[in-house]
């Protein structure tokens, strides 16, 4: 299992501001938004006695409110078809794990996100990337570059947020 190239870049990050380099993370999915006033009183003003996991596949209350969400959108899945992740690492995992046998391809839009070349050794499971660019917004490469990277072995085609949420950061 190689190491993250994330965390193979901390030292260098943390070299730099050392020397006083202003540094610009864009390694992690940290939120760049402030996190509403009425979420943190909430948090603040709530006693949690124990600290306790949730359930394992998500909180029901939450898996429901996502099923209807989806239903808007003409996507019918039931709160027991949904299973919440601590993040999209878990979730990438679980997806590669049970959908995919070793040896299978998935073809994913690079940039991507760093973790995938791991996840996929891990599930014995193998990368094929296509390169979207900057020079159109990170959008997904034409259909032609899809079909240029398939053979028998592919299995899946991942476009889980990567490349968009990449997308949505150039447009700010």
């Amino acid at each position: 299992m190689p190491a993250s190239p994330i965390r193979k870049l901390v030292p260098f990050a943390d070299g730099a501001k050392a020397k006083g380099i202003k540094v610009y993370h864009l390694n992690i999915g940290q939120p760049d938004i402030e996190t509403p006033p009425l979420a943190m009183k909430a948090l603040q003003e709530k006693h949690i006695g124990v600290l306790e996991y949730s359930h394992s596949a998500g909180m029901l209350s939450f898996r429901k409110k996502l099923a209807e969400y989806y239903s808007r959108f003409d996507i019918h899945v039931t709160p027991e078809e949904i299973i919440v992740t601590c993040g999209g690492s878990e979730g990438i995992l679980f997806a590669f794990n049970a959908c995919l046998d070793a040896g299978d391809e998935v073809i994913v839009p690079e940039p991507f996100y760093a973790n995938y070349n791991g996840f996929a050794i891990s599930s014995g499971v193998v990368v094929k990337p296509i390169v979207s660019t900057i020079d159109n917004g990170f959008a997904l490469p034409p259909i032609e570059e899809f079909e240029k990277v398939i053979t028998p072995k592919t299995k899946a085609i991942s476009a889980n947020g990567s490349w968009r949420n990449s997308t949505t950061r150039a447009k700010r």
